[in-house]
C-alpha cells in the first residue's frame, strides 16, 4: 500500500462509522539493515484535530478505507525525535541508488504487512535526477520502484530534504489548518518551511499559533523579515504578539515596521489586554454616510476580509481611517442586501445600530453585549465619538478561552455527529458508544487507555 495513495482515505470504527481521515504515516528506524516499521497513522478528526492512531489499533487497511478498533486517543499528535512522517518529511528527499550510485528523489513509500500485524517499508517509488541538457530544459527523470534495501540516505539526508512540497501544501490550507501542521513540526523544520512562505501567508499562520511557538519563530527570524511579517498581520494580532516578545526584540521590531503599521500597534499596546482597546482591530470597513449600498456591498465582498469584519459597515464622518471623524452608526450586511443599490447608507441607520463601547470597557461587558444583541462585532469609540476600532467575536473568544486552548485534547461525546469536507453522506458517522474516545498522557502502541 503506497502511503501517498492512502493519504485522505477515510477511517472507520468497527460499526462502520467514519471517525476521520488518514493524513500521514509515522515511521521509526530499526537496528541493522531492517526496514523501518510503521508505528501508526496521523488521523484528522472533527475540528481539523490531528491525532495518533497506533498500528496495533488498525485492524484492516484496504483501498478506500482503514478500519480501527474504535478506541481513539484525542490528544493532539506530537512527533517524537525518533519518528519520521512520510508525507511531511520523506517525500522529495534525495537518496542514492545502490546499484548504479545514481541520485533520485522519493515520490512515494510502500508499506506491507508482516507477522503480528506489523507493517514495514518495503519499496520506494523514486524519480532519478536529470543532469546536463535534460535538466536544463525541464525534463523529468525516469521513475522507478526500488526495494528499500537498494537505497541509501533515506534517514541520513534530513538536511537535504526540500521544503517546497510542504510549502505548497500550506499555501492551499486555511490558516488555522496550516498552523496545525506547524504545531507538529520541530523547531528546525518550522524555520525551513517558514522561510519558503510569503510574508502574508506566514502572518496568517502566526495569528493562529500558540504563544510559545510564534514567539520562538519570530525571535529566530531575521529582524527585517520579522518586521515585514508583523506589517502583514492584523494590528490587534501584531500587538498581541509584540506584547509576548522580550522588550528589546519588541522595540527593535516596532522601529523597523512601516510607520503607519507601527503606529496602529503602538496605539493598541497602550491599552490593557482585557479591555476593548486592547482587543479591537483598527481596520474595519468604514464608509461615509453619502456612500451607496452598492459601494458598501463591494467593500465587504473583499475575499481577504475576515467574516466577522465583513458582517457590517461602519459609517463615519471623514477621515475614514481610525481614529475617524464622528461615528454615525453600523449597517449590517443583511440590511444592505434588502435595500436598492443606489440608496445612501447614511439613511439606513436607526438608534439600535449606534451601540458602542468605550476603549476601557472590560472583557465581561463586551461579552455580554455581543450575547445580548446577537452581534459578531461591537464598535469602540472615544469620548468624542470617533471610531477607534471594533472588537469581534473571535477577539473575545481568544481572551475568554484558556491560553493553551489549542493544545487541549478534545473529547467527542458519543452522540455528536461528525462530518468532513469531501466525505459522502453515506460515509458520515458518529463516534458510537462502542467506539470509545479516550484521553491519555502517552501514545505508545498498546498503552492502557
Amino acid at each position: 500500500m503506497y502511503v501517498g495513495r492512502l493519504a485522505g482515505t477515510s477511517v472507520f470504527d468497527p460499526l462502520g462509522d467514519a471517525v476521520g481521515k488518514v493524513r500521514d504515516a509515522v515511521l521509526t528506524q530499526r537496528s541493522g539493515t531492517q526496514p523501518p516499521s510503521v508505528v501508526g497513522f496521523v488521523i484528522e478528526v472533527a475540528g481539523r484535530r490531528r491525532i495518533f492512531v497506533p498500528i496495533t489499533r488498525v485492524t484492516a487497511i484496504d483501498p478506500g478505507q482503514v478500519i480501527t478498533t474504535g478506541l481513539l486517543n484525542m490528544r493532539r499528535f506530537e512527533k517524537r525525535s525518533t519518528e519520521t512522517l512520510v508525507m511531511a518529511e520523506l517525500l522529495d528527499r534525495q537518496v542514492t541508488l545502490i546499484d548504479d550510485g545514481g541520485r533520485a528523489s522519493i515520490e512515494d513509500v510502500a508499506i506491507e504487512p508482516g507477522q503480528r500485524r506489523e507493517w514495514t517499508v518495503t519499496r520506494l517509488f523514486v524519480r532519478r535526477q536529470q543532469g546536463g541538457l535534460s535538466a536544463r530544459f525541464g525534463r523529468r527523470g525516469e521513475s522507478l520502484q526500488v526495494p528499500y534495501a537498494k537505497v541509501t540516505g533515506v534517514f541520513a539526508n534530513r538536511g537535504e530534504q526540500s521544503a517546497e512540497r510542504v510549502v505548497a501544501d500550506l499555501e492551499a490550507l486555511k490558516p488555522a489548518d496550516a498552523a496545525e501542521l506547524f504545531h507538529e513540526m520541530d523547531t528546525k523544520r518550522r524555520s525551513e518551511v517558514a522561510g519558503g512562505l510569503s510574508n502574508e501567508r506566514l502572518a496568517e499562520v502566526l495569528e493562529e499559533l500558540p504563544e510559545d511557538i510564534r514567539v520562538e519563530m519570530v525571535t529566530e527570524m531575521d529582524v527585517e523579515r520579522a518586521a515585514d511579517v508583523l506589517d502583514e498581520m492584523d494590528p490587534d494580532d501584531a500587538a498581541d504578539l509584540v506584547r509576548e516578545l522580550p522588550d528589546q526584540v519588541a522595540h527593535e521590531l516596532l522601529e523597523r515596521m512601516e510607520p503607519e503599521e507601527a503606529k496602529d500597534v503602538r496605539r493598541l499596546l497602550a491599552y490593557d489586554d482585557y479591555v476593548a482597546g486592547g482587543m479591537m482591530t483598527t481596520e474595519p470597513v468604514i464608509l461615509g454616510p453619502e456612500d451607496h449600498v452598492a459601494d458598501a456591498l463591494a467593500a465587504i465582498r473583499d475575499e481577504d476580509l475576515p467574516p466577522a469584519l465583513a458582517a457590517a459597515v461602519y459609517v463615519c464622518r471623514t477621515p475614514h481611517e481610525t481614529p475617524t471623524g464622528r461615528f454615525i452608526g453600523t449597517v449590517h450586511f443583511q440590511h444592505l442586501l434588502r435595500r436598492p443599490p443606489h440608496e445612501q447608507i447614511g439613511t439606513l441607520i436607526d438608534e439600535h445600530e449606534k451601540l458602542t463601547v468605550e476603549p476601557e470597557a472590560p472583557l465581561g461587558d463586551i461579552t455580554r453585549i455581543l450575547a445580548q444583541y446577537n452581534l459578531v462585532a461591537v464598535p469602540v469609540t472615544d469620548k468624542d465619538q470617533r471610531l477607534l476600532g471594533v472588537v469581534t467575536v473571535d477577539d473575545v473568544l481568544d481572551h475568554v478561552l484558556p491560553e493553551d486552548w489549542r493544545d487541549h485534547a478534545a473529547v467527542i461525546p458519543s452522540n455528536i455527529q461528525m462530518t468532513w469536507p469531501g466525505v459522502g453522506q453515506h460515509e458520515q458517522g458518529r463516534v458510537g458508544s462502542d467506539a470509545r474516545v479516550a484521553r491519555r498522557s502517552g501514545r505508545h502502541p498498546g498503552a492502557a487507555s
